[in-house]
């Protein structure tokens, strides 16, 4: 288990613990001062209704039959500085836009509020005050407008707005202001301003941001989408003390107000790195805290003190490891990090390993939870529970497989599992040469080269691929996904069965190829035309680790360049029209919103545009040595 009193872990959860954020995973319109808690939360109430918007987030769709679309807010997030300096959000509900700003200046905090369409009846503007996570504090009416109360001191805030006085049945807990909304309308702490000069310190602040996207040259846009999906999904948690970037806002309040997942968060460590250490840190520790006492990192762990104790998720934590030492070259995080990733894979190997022929299984293991909700419940030692340690949750691959209760894996050995082992070794085998652990070398070698050879039974000679493998019948199953190519993991594949894989799969239209892709299961599939979840459409950690996997063998430069052309359209197309960075895709038609099992606003949606930035050169590496 990780060593919460690590001092570099305690040095970066100081720094990360300040200044004003929004960090409220509830709304993304509420700005809280991270020190004490204080919140600034901007609200509306509209009269030809009667609703008041308390709470605002990106991606929410209608809940209930009663409730039109109209009723619930659509958020557009634009640019988000990693460090507060900057943040701006679209409102549009009720039939009225609304542009919300923020900017800090030393440690003031000021907003400006700006009616872009308006309802026949003018609305309210009211922002709510109070502290967040029960932290001490109190607010205040004063001559000027508010004061907050708390141990670090004093905070008067002020607005330019005209308090209005005939609506006392505001729906606030707290001392708030309340302003006709006809104009737009700052607010500050510590000392007034004026809308003007609002409006000159946002402007300074979002131009400075735009400029530090240029270094990116072309692939500025693309990375504005990465850095807006990780810093508007990036909130606190009130339960363990930390700051970090759930799935989603949608997904953490379904979990209790926060939710780390395996795979994802090992991904968005990665994003956050391109420029910002702490938070790119916070991520990969976190989640690596989450490790079970069985000794893996759990598919899933929620604020509500569950977490998934039968399944793990795929191992790529230590490659991802590997890419943030690229960029930072802190030892301290490898040594940190390194036993526990090593006792993940040390379990993988006793767990998940096909004993007789080499090959990965992915499985569900018993255990005595509280069993008190769904999750406790589905698959546990069964297929459905293999498939969720997957990732891919409902795979038409994992349909029908059998499940040996006595070893607790499915019947099926998996190319996707098994390559990605593989790379688990190579990326344990350079951080143990690094840190020193020359002696975990010749076992994690002999496991690699183990593997190679079980992953060599799965090559198909007759379709010209490596496939899944069934344990029971000894038959190769017909199911191809993406995974397949996560073979290439592995340098001793072959660059004749990879060159076979390229032109007889990828490029194959009844297959993967097409104008959006890769889908999650093979176009020709009789699942295909589901186009739900995992049947069918498009997700983006597939194609990330695809990529990377294609990459890391050097045989296929021209399938590495299609492959993110392609991943770059497909994401450009949903972040240009709606500014939603989803989930997956539909594989027809390049659309998210077109099912409600895609979240609008999950933030591995952004590895598209990561696979384009690492295609480019404007991000270094990916599995590249490192000296």
């Amino acid at each position: 288990m990780l060593n919460l009193e690590h001092p570099e872990y305690l040095k970066l959860k100081e720094r990360m613990m300040t200044g004003w954020r929004t960090y409220n995973v509830y709304s993304v319109l509420s700005h809280v001062r991270m020190e004490d808690g204080l919140a600034l939360n901007v609200a509306v109430k509209e009269y030809s209704a009667g609703h008041y918007l308390k709470e605002a987030l990106i991606g929410r769709r209608p809940v209930g039959a009663h409730m039109h679309e109209r009723e619930t807010e659509e958020v557009l997030p634009g640019l988000h500085a990693y460090d507060g300096s900057y943040t701006q959000a679209t409102v549009q509900w009720m039939g009225m836009e609304f542009s919300v700003e923020s900017a800090q200046d030393g440690s003031e905090l000021i907003l400006l509020i700006t009616p872009q369409k308006q309802q026949r009846w003018p609305s309210m503007l009211v922002l709510e005050t109070g502290f967040l996570w029960n932290r001490p504090g109190w607010v205040e009416h004063t001559e000027d407008g508010l004061c907050a109360h708390s141990p670090i001191g004093d905070t008067p805030i002020y607005t330019t707005g005209k308090p209005a006085a005939h609506d006392a049945n505001i729906p606030a807990q707290g001392p708030y202001f309340a302003c006709e909304f006809t104009e737009p309308i700052a607010f500050s702490t510590h000392k007034p301003v004026t809308v003007s000069m609002a409006r000159e310190l946002l402007d300074g602040r979002r131009q400075a941001l735009l400029d530090s996207f240029a270094r990116y040259g072309e692939s500025a846009p693309l990375y504005e989408a990465i850095q807006c999906a990780v810093a508007w999904d990036t909130t606190y948690d009130g339960r363990k003390d930390r700051i970090a970037s759930p799935i989603s806002r949608l997904w953490s309040i379904g979990a209790g107000g926060f939710i780390m997942a395996c795979w994802d968060n090992y991904f968005v460590s990665f994003m956050a790195s391109l420029e910002d250490r702490d938070l790119s840190y916070a991520n990969i520790i976190e989640i690596t805290r989450e490790q079970t006492d069985r000794g893996f990192i759990p598919n899933i762990a929620h604020a509500s003190g569950y977490s998934s104790e039968d399944r793990s998720q795929p191992p790529v934590g230590s490659a991802m490891l590997l890419e943030l030492y690229r960029r930072y070259r802190d030892k301290w995080l490898l040594e940190y990090l390194y036993p526990t990733l090593k006792e993940w894979n040390d379990w993988f190997y006793t767990h998940r390993r096909n004993q007789e022929y080499g090959g990965f299984c992915w499985g569900s293991d018993p255990y005595e939870g509280r069993r008190g909700n769904y999750w406790e419940l589905a698959g546990v030692n069964d297929t459905y529970g293999g498939a969720l340690e997957s990732g891919l949750d409902n795979s038409p691959m994992y349909d029908g497989i059998p499940f040996d209760k006595e070893k607790h894996i499915m019947c099926l050995e998996d190319v996707g599992l098994t390559g990605l082992y593989i790379l688990d070794c190579r990326s344990l085998i350079r951080i143990a040469e690094l840190i020193g652990k020359d002696g975990d070398i010749p076992e994690l070698r002999r496991r690699m080269e183990e593997t190679s050879r079980g992953l060599e039974r799965m090559w198909n000679e007759d379709m010209g691929c490596y496939c899944n493998l069934r344990t029971d019948t000894g038959e190769f199953s017909p199911r191809l996904s993406p995974t397949l190519f996560y073979a290439l993991f592995d340098p001793n594949v072959p660059e004749e069965h990879a060159r076979r894989m390229a032109d007889e799969h990828y490029y194959n239209p009844k297959e993967f190829y097409g104008q959006w892709m890769m889908p999650a299961i093979a176009r020709s599939d009789p699942a295909y035309p589901d186009q739900d979840y995992w049947r069918g459409r498009v997700w983006p950690s597939t194609n990330f680790l695809a990529y990377a996997a294609i990459r890391s063998h050097k045989s296929l430069p021209d399938v590495q360049k299609d492959l993110a052309e392609h991943s770059v359209a497909l994401m450009m197309k949903e972040w240009n029209e709606h500014r939603h960075i989803h989930e997956n895709y539909n594989a027809d038609t390049g659309e998210g919103c077109d099912v409600k099992n895609s979240d609008k606003f999950y933030h591995w949606g952004a590895l598209l545009g990561l696979i384009g930035m690492l295609e480019s050169g404007e991000v270094e590496g990916l599995l590249e040595p490192i000296n």
